[in-house]
């Protein structure tokens, strides 16, 4: 939805999901995705969503690789 000049589309809103959520957009950008995620139920919904599962998938916690993976990754990495 776009209702005035200087409005961004849902498009892209969607396209700017991700690195609003990492807050890696510029002042301008940022406060055009606020204010169109405060007019668009649609787009705001899905951001709700994106944050969420990232929420999730952060806090799921992690296993650290066995020594011998990590080992053979430093070597491959150290070709390079």
């Amino acid at each position: 939805m776009m209702n005035e000049a200087n409005d961004i589309s849902c498009e892209e809103a969607l396209t700017r999901v991700f690195a609003y959520l990492d807050r890696d957009l510029d002042e301008r950008a940022r406060g055009e995705m606020e204010r169109h995620l405060h007019r668009c139920r649609g787009c705001f919904s899905r951001t709700e969503f994106e944050r969420r599962l990232k929420a999730q998938l952060r806090d799921t916690g992690r296993i650290d690789a066995p020594a011998a993976l990590q080992t053979r990754i430093g070597q491959v990495l150290r070709r390079f």
